[in-house]
C-alpha cells in the first residue's frame, strides 16, 4: 500500500469512467459524500453520489468503491441505489415534474416537501436533500458492502475539491485526491489539509443532466 499505487488506481477508474464525475450529462446532481477505511495493510475510499437520473426514473444513489481489499467485484462502480418509493405518485405522468399535494418517500419515510405542482424533479430532490442526508445517503450496510466490516472508518467528507474535466486533470495530479492517498497511505486524517475551495454542491454543475 502506497500513495502511488492508491491514485494509480484511482486513475485506471478515471480512464474508465467509472471515477465518480459530478458533471455527467445523464445526471442531476444532488448531493456528495465520500468515505476513507484503512489500517496498517488494507484501504478503501466510498464515493457517494446522489442525483436524480430521468432514464433511470428515480433519486439515485450512485456508489463508487476503490480499494485492495474488496469483498466482491472491481474498484469501480459498486451498488446503484434507488431512494424513492412512490415515483409513481409524485410524477405519475412520467413528465419529470412533481405532481404537487403528496410527500416522497424515501426508504418507507414520508417527506413532506415545499415545492408546488409542476416543479422539476430534480429541483424537488435538491430541497430534501440538506435535512434528510443520512437518510438518502448510504447507511452503514449500504456503505459496507464491499468494504470488510472491521476496517476502520479515518475520514468522511461531506464537501471537496472535484476535478472539473478528467481529460485535463486526473485524480492522481488533483490536489484532494492526493491528500486522499496520503491520509490512506499514513493512516492519519490530518493529512488531509486542502487549500482549494469545495465544489462538490449541486450548483457548480449546471450542464449536468441536460443532455
Amino acid at each position: 500500500m502506497t500513495t502511488s499505487s492508491i491514485l494509480g488506481q484511482f486513475d485506471l477508474c478515471a480512464e474508465r469512467a467509472e471515477f465518480p464525475d459530478l458533471d455527467n450529462g445523464y445526471f442531476y446532481p444532488v448531493d456528495a459524500r465520500l468515505h476513507l477505511f484503512g489500517d496498517s495493510s488494507r484501504w478503501a475510499v466510498v464515493a457517494e453520489l446522489l442525483g436524480y437520473n430521468p432514464r433511470g426514473g428515480n433519486l439515485v444513489d450512485v456508489v463508487h468503491r476503490f480499494a485492495n481489499c474488496l469483498t466482491r467485484g472491481e474498484p469501480g462502480f459498486g451498488d446503484f441505489l434507488p431512494r424513492v418509493d412512490n415515483m409513481e405518485e409524485i410524477d405519475p405522468e412520467g413528465a419529470e415534474v412533481y405532481a404537487g399535494g403528496v410527500p416522497v418517500v424515501v426508504r418507507r419515510t414520508a417527506l413532506t416537501v415545499d415545492a408546488h405542482a409542476g416543479t422539476p424533479l430534480q429541483d424537488v430532490f435538491r430541497l430534501l436533500a440538506p435535512a434528510n442526508r443520512d437518510l438518502l445517503l448510504a447507511d452503514e450496510a449500504e456503505l459496507r458492502a464491499d468494504v470488510p466490516a472491521d476496517l476502520p472508518e479515518l475520514l468522511r467528507l461531506d464537501e471537496w475539491n472535484q476535478p472539473e474535466d478528467f481529460g485535463d486533470v486526473m485524480p492522481g495530479a488533483h490536489e484532494t485526491f492526493r491528500m486522499i492517498a496520503e491520509v490512506l497511505d499514513t493512516g492519519d486524517p490530518a493529512r488531509y489539509r486542502p487549500t482549494l475551495a469545495p465544489n462538490t454542491h449541486w450548483s457548480h454543475w449546471p450542464d449536468a443532466g441536460t443532455l
